[in-house]
């Protein structure tokens, strides 16, 4: 099975950016896509014909938002994690498969000055617990734009940015904790390189000069760890400030 995350930053700018020729070239059995910031009929895929598409837009029109595009059955499918408080901005999605679940996730930014850590820390914990009630069941899958870079390996200028959101010593613990309670993170399973980025600032050129972040994730539960086929980030596809990262899985 091979599955792609991808935040767009808006799927009907991105539609015409590259996204489209992606998404036919790629292959992929489930897409995941965050950010998509608009209704399902708004999004332009009637011409991808061959995926059951589940969507979940947020209260607030052009914002947030995710999507998951599916070729495979899937057996059922859930929007958001059943707390009203944090379901308000289409930020999660789950689909179920026969041997395990997909979570597709747009983890909440804690904004300029840490403004909004509190909140991102008790999203955190909601989520963490969410998975975790999943596994119960089946092993999980979860994907998306986490928001987060973990280790100092992850981003590009680490000492500059350790206040700031996204790499915050609350965020990256509270990253840490997710891993610990039982979830691999599939890129670092197969690749301990540096300089592996999956976001990039659209200031100061920074993409071209590869100053970025890694904060797209795809997480696996350990009784799937044997499965991992490969785990890739494809900075060649533009289209969007974030690019794909791609997940095969036996």
């Amino acid at each position: 099975m091979k599955l792609v995350s991808w935040n767009v930053n808006g799927i009907r700018a991105c539609m015409d950016k590259g996204l489209r020729e992606y998404l036919t070239a790629c292959d992929a059995d489930v897409i995941c896509l965050q950010e998509v910031k608009a209704m399902e009929d708004q999004a332009g895929l009637e011409w991808f014909k061959d995926y059951q598409v589940v969507w979940n837009a947020a209260q607030k029109k052009g914002y947030s938002g995710t999507a998951i595009l599916t070729r495979l059955p899937i057996k059922s499918h859930a929007i958001g994690m059943g707390i009203d408080e944090h379901d308000k901005e289409g930020r999660v999605i789950t689909v179920e498969f026969p041997d395990h679940y997909v979570v597709n996730v747009y983890t909440p930014n804690a904004q300029a000055e840490l403004a909004r850590l509190p909140y991102r820390l008790l999203w955190d914990d909601a989520f963490r617990l969410y998975l975790k009630h999943l596994e119960q069941t089946k092993p999980v899958l979860a994907c998306g734009d986490l928001n987060v870079a973990h280790n100092e390996i992850d981003i590009a200028r680490p000492k500059e940015n350790r206040f700031s959101p996204g790499f915050s010593d609350q965020e990256r613990a509270s990253f840490g904790k997710l891993l610990e309670s039982g979830f691999v993170d599939t890129f670092r399973h197969f690749d301990s390189r540096p300089h592996q980025y999956s976001w990039w600032s659209y200031r100061a050129n920074a993409r071209g000069n590869n100053v970025g972040w890694r904060i797209d994730y795809w997480l696996a539960s350990l009784g799937l760890k044997d499965g991992l086929k490969s785990s890739i980030i494809r900075p060649d596809i533009h289209g969007s400030d974030h690019c794909p990262v791609e997940l095969v899985i036996g």
